[in-house]
């Protein structure tokens, strides 16, 4: 199966952001640009959600996120995808698990912020995920502490590699990237009342 408007070619190292983007800000801007440099990705692809599981609010629809992702997110290497809804996908290791099966011969990274890595041991197979798929991390205000004493980073602590070669080493592999770090999150914003 081949997903019309997605660029692939074998070799190719794919970032996979994941999230329901309800709504896209400057920080997702932010943090695949640092992805892309960083991890030495060739693309990285939104991959718009229907929901997130360990959410109790549905969010806005996937048309309007799928339009405000890709008003927002404008770069020759990054593709704003819905996906997870044509796949029927609806936990990250199912998504990883199909994608890796329709494109084996494409180097995936799974992307998150250090936030998403302080709690993804209650993700649904995280240890699977985590030993199929490299992971690549990325600062978020006031998360780098929780983030290096997860249960994730501790029991995979042997595998960590330098941002870098992330890309191109073998999984299980994951690296974390600092630096200059936006304050912003979806749920602030709509908060705020500016996404309603």
């Amino acid at each position: 199966m081949y997903f019309q408007g997605l660029h692939i070619a074998d070799g190719m190292t794919i970032g996979l952001l994941g999230g329901s983007f309800d709504p896209p800000h400057a920080g997702h801007v932010h943090i695949t640009r640092q992805a892309l440099r960083r991890f030495g990705l060739d693309r990285v692809w939104w991959l718009v959600s229907p929901g997130n599981p360990l959410k109790d609010n549905a969010p806005a629809s996937m048309a309007r996120r799928v339009l405000a992702s890709r008003a927002i997110m404008q770069h020759p290497k990054v593709e704003i995808s819905d996906i997870e809804a044509r796949l029927g996908t609806r936990y990250t290791a199912d998504t990883v698990r199909a994608l890796m099966r329709l494109y084996p011969r494409v180097r995936f990274t799974w992307l998150m912020g250090a936030d998403n890595l302080a709690s993804f041991h209650k993700w649904q197979h995280w240890q699977w995920i985590a030993q199929n798929i490299r992971i690549g991390v990325m600062a978020r205000p006031g998360e780098q502490i929780k983030a290096g004493l997860s249960p994730m980073a501790r029991q995979f602590a042997r595998y960590r590699v330098p941002p870098a070669s992330l890309a191109h080493a073998p999984a299980p592999a994951w690296g974390l990237i600092t630096g200059p770090m936006r304050d912003i999150s979806s749920t602030d914003i709509r908060r705020r009342g500016d996404w309603s």
